[in-house]
């Protein structure tokens, strides 16, 4: 069999994408990718929170007790003393898709670190360790640095909170 209707097929196809497409147009097309590619990090995105801790070996304090630097902006109750971690929701809950932001100061590094309190849902409120620091909170209108919204309600599960996370997302440069 001949190889030569492919040759003769691919160059008709090459010839009319060329009468129909002007230079302008193909490096618009590529202009359009490259931007869209240089955007996409910035898209606010749920990361793994298995990832490395940023903070390391420099986290001071108790996760169970509301002075613990992360939770200078929570309002909840904390995981640590629910049968969850800091960073991870207890057994039977599952995180909330939405947060809101804080930017606490490590006390022991001298940075500031970006946190997502992100709430636990899917039983009924933990009621051990409340917590209620309000630094850098704003009104509700204001949702992203607002503690004050049940947030569960964003998610798939139930809609009862039961606790808070405070996940170290990054350093505040």
């Amino acid at each position: 069999m001949n190889n030569n209707w492919l040759d003769l097929w691919l160059e008709k196809r090459t010839r009319q994408a060329a009468r129909m497409t002007s230079r302008r147009s193909v490096i618009r097309g590529i202009g359009s990718l490259l931007v869209g590619a240089g955007a996409y990090p910035l898209l606010p995105v749920w990361r793994n929170s298995a990832q490395a801790d940023p903070a390391g070996d420099a986290d001071p304090g108790d996760p169970q007790n509301c002075d613990y630097w992360r939770y200078c902006a929570i309002d909840g109750f904390l995981c640590a003393c629910c049968g969850g971690k800091v960073n991870t929701c207890p057994p039977g809950t599952i995180m909330s898709p939405v947060t809101w932001l804080g930017t606490c100061r490590n006390p022991s590094d001298g940075k500031d670190y970006i946190i997502s309190y992100n709430d636990c849902c899917g039983n009924s409120p933990c009621g051990r360790c409340m917590c209620n620091r309000n630094e850098g909170d704003t009104p509700a209108y204001l949702p992203a640095t607002s503690n004050n919204i049940n947030w569960c309600t964003g998610s798939s599960a139930d809609i009862a909170y039961n606790c808070s996370t405070a996940i170290i997302l990054g350093i505040d440069e």
